[in-house]
């Protein structure tokens, strides 16, 4: 395991979600989307929109969460360990979700 390699992964992807977040603030879309304006289809589409950023900025902020947390578990050694059964997550999890918390059989049976 490359763990440089996954940490700059992660403060990339840190930085990718920090500034999406930047670019475009919820305040701003919740008084463009609910000026009463439009007919009620183009009013129900500001709506939908708007709960659509909340759920983004959610799922962000979760992400954000977990990246630190790995940032955390690299720096105090236990990065690529499984929180739940203590077994090394594989490689191939980690390149694809470096902010992974848990292997892929731990995953499975918490979906489950």
């Amino acid at each position: 395991m490359n763990v440089p390699v996954l940490k700059e992964a992660l403060e990339r992807k840190r930085a990718e979600l920090t500034q999406a977040a930047e670019l475009r603030p919820l305040q701003y879309q919740m008084e463009h989307n609910n000026g009463r304006q439009g007919d009620m289809a183009d009013q129900a589409s500001g709506n939908n929109e708007v709960h659509i950023h909340l759920r983004l900025k959610r799922t962000d902020a979760k992400i954000l969460q977990a990246i630190d947390e790995a940032l955390v578990r690299i720096e105090e050694g236990t990065f690529g360990v499984c929180r739940d059964c203590g077994e090394p997550i594989a490689e191939a999890r980690l390149n694809a979700i470096p902010w992974t918390r848990v292997c892929i059989t731990c995953k499975e049976k918490q979906k489950a």
